[in-house]
């Protein structure tokens, strides 16, 4: 009986050293992707930095798009006056 007693100390030390193995595997594993995860946030806090512009360039794009229907408007309200005023004093000229 004492040999069962020492081999079953033997498997349990054995299953505990095995257990502390993957434990402080899986603490140096958490450990790597916080300093991975870390280092992405840096990129990303960069990236957007870096990609505001772009957003402001879009921003720009679409009111100077208004700008240019504005401006087209206002050019066809001109070219409107201009016939008007043109037809009238061609009636007037011809009476």
């Amino acid at each position: 009986m004492n040999i069962w007693w020492a081999l079953g100390f033997g498997v349990a030390a054995a299953v505990v050293v095995v257990v502390a193995v993957l434990l402080l595997a899986i603490l140096w594993q958490a450990r790597r992707i916080r300093r991975l995860a870390s280092t992405a946030a840096e990129i990303v806090g960069e990236i957007d930095a870096n990609t505001r512009s772009v957003w402001r360039v879009a921003k720009i794009n679409r009111t100077a798009g208004a700008l240019l229907d504005g401006a087209a408007a206002i050019e066809a309200n001109a070219r409107a006056i201009r016939e008007a005023v043109t037809h009238d004093a061609e009636n007037e000229d011809a009476a």
